[in-house]
């Protein structure tokens, strides 16, 4: 399972031009499920994000999680994250979990943070979504469970 974390001051996305989710001060996340990702994934996710201390204390240093500013997610499906183009022009995305497995592990996902008392908004699974952001910082991390990167 892939996700990207970007610390946002405000986001939102928009599904076939219905507004589906927006929050304020928190992370937009960008989740990829792979071929091979299990409950497994899902857990890892589930504690790694929101435990993830990217918000400044008051000494400006990155020293406070998700949970600590009361901060909310917006978390948005995206297969794309499994796309290979080391080979060519053209992305593969052979390792991406069929839409059936990704939607499970996804709303598991977001279940089990919103499990953890942290407000969840989302898009709309395998749709055409706009998003929107204020990048706060910006802060930018890409997570991968296999600890790929």
């Amino acid at each position: 399972m892939r996700c990207v974390v970007q610390r946002v001051a405000s986001s939102s996305v928009t599904s076939e031009g219905e507004l589906t989710g927006a929050i304020g001060k928190g992370f937009m996340v960008l989740i990829g499920v792979s071929t091979e990702d299990t409950d497994k994934d899902v857990k890892y996710m589930a504690d790694k994000v929101p435990n993830l201390r990217i918000f400044e204390d008051s000494e400006g240093k990155m020293n406070l999680s998700l949970k600590d500013v009361g901060g909310s997610i917006l978390a948005v499906s995206q297969f794309t994250l499994y796309g290979d183009a080391r080979g060519g022009r053209r992305p593969s995305f052979i390792t991406a979990a069929r839409p059936e497995q990704a939607n499970a592990l996804y709303e598991k996902l977001v279940q089990a943070w919103r499990e953890q008392g942290i407000t969840v908004e989302t898009g709309r699974f395998q749709t055409d979504m706009q998003v929107s952001l204020v990048n706060d910082g910006p802060v930018t991390l890409l997570l991968d469970s296999t600890k790929l990167f």
